[in-house]
């Protein structure tokens, strides 16, 4: 399938790879407004540790969090129709105080709502090292 018209800009694979990156990043994180924005009402995560995340403990969870900076790289998007987009990646988990480094494999779900990209899924996937 190629990708929709009139989703957010000429090159939509870019776009989503920012909205993955910002996710990634410190700023989004911390910060509950930035992160309800991207955050679907029905999100939920199957995170790299096994835990099962839904949108209300991200929300209030992700801010407190002991960041690790993340490298994002071979980034694939998968149309399923004009308001809806899989990505994968490999994501690199750099060593911190909190943690050590670590990879995973990430898979995201994007709905077009409201004008924007939303996440409605999210999993990752531990790479042993």
């Amino acid at each position: 399938m190629t990708p929709p018209a009139g989703r957010g800009g000429a090159d939509l694979a870019a776009q989503l790879l920012a909205l993955e990156t910002a996710l990634q990043s410190q700023a989004v994180r911390a910060d509950s407004a930035r992160l309800a924005a991207l955050l679907a009402d029905e999100f939920v995560e199957f995170g790299s540790s096994g835990n099962r995340w839904t949108r209300a403990a991200t929300l209030a969870d992700l801010p407190e969090e002991q960041f690790c900076q993340r490298s994002i790289s071979q980034f694939q998007v998968r149309w399923l129709a004009d308001d809806a987009a899989f990505v994968t990646y490999h994501c690199l988990r750099h060593a911190s105080a909190a943690l050590p480094a670590g990879a995973s494999w990430r898979s995201s779900l994007w709905k077009w709502r409201d004008g924007r990209w939303q996440m409605a899924f999210h999993q990752g996937t531990p790479i042993p090292g």
